[in-house]
C-alpha cells in the first residue's frame, strides 16, 4: 500500500507529538531512550484508548527526533537558553515546553525540514498543550530564534 503525501504528513506530525511526549516522559521518569522509544512504538502508535484511536506515527521521524534530541541536548538547550529571557533559563520553564524545544531543536539541527515547517508543526503541538492561549506565541518566538541560529540561511 502506498501512502499519499497527506497521510505521510499526518504521520510525521504525529511522530513530532509523540517525540515531545516521550522526551517529557523520559525527563519525568528517568527511563532510557531505548525503553521510552520501544514503549511508544509498541503501545502508543495507532493504539486505542477509551474508544479513541491514536494516530500512527512515522517511526523514522520519531526515532530521528529522539536520537538527535538526546545526543544534542546540551547544544539544543543552549540554543533555547539564548532564545529565552535571561531570567528564565531552560531549567526554569515547564517540562512540557522543554521537551517541545528539544524535539523541535533536534529537527532544526538536522536541517531536512524547512524551518518555517518545523516552527508551524511545533506551534500546533503547543496549541494542543496550551492552557491560556499564550504559550503558542511564546513557543513561536523561541522557535523562530532557535531556527535563525540553527539555519541562518534557511529563512
Amino acid at each position: 500500500m502506498t501512502l499519499s503525501n497527506n497521510q505521510k504528513r499526518k504521520m510525521k506530525s504525529a511522530a513530532r507529538l509523540y517525540a515531545v511526549q516521550a522526551l517529557f516522559q523520559m525527563e519525568a521518569s528517568g527511563q532510557t531512550t531505548e525503553t521510552i522509544t520501544r514503549e511508544f512504538e509498541d503501545h502508543r502508535f495507532g493504539a486505542t484508548y477509551d474508544d479513541v484511536e491514536m494516530a500512527e506515527g512515522d517511526v523514522d521521524t520519531f526515532r530521528l527526533l529522539m536520537e538527535k534530541a538526546v545526543d544534542n541536548q546540551a547544544l539544543i538547550d543552549q540554543m533555547t537558553d539564548r532564545a529565552l529571557v535571561a531570567k528564565w533559563p531552560i531549567a526554569r520553564i515547564d517540562p512540557t515546553w522543554r521537551a517541545l524545544f528539544r524535539a523541535a531543536g533536534a529537527e532544526l539541527i538536522v536541517k531536512d525540514t524547512p524551518p518555517k515547517v518545523v516552527i508551524s508543526e511545533f506551534v500546533s503541538i503547543a496549541e494542543a498543550f496550551s492552557n491560556d492561549g499564550k504559550e503558542p506565541k511564546f513557543v513561536n518566538a523561541v522557535l523562530d530564534h532557535m531556527a535563525r541560529e540553527a539555519q541562518p540561511n534557511g529563512f
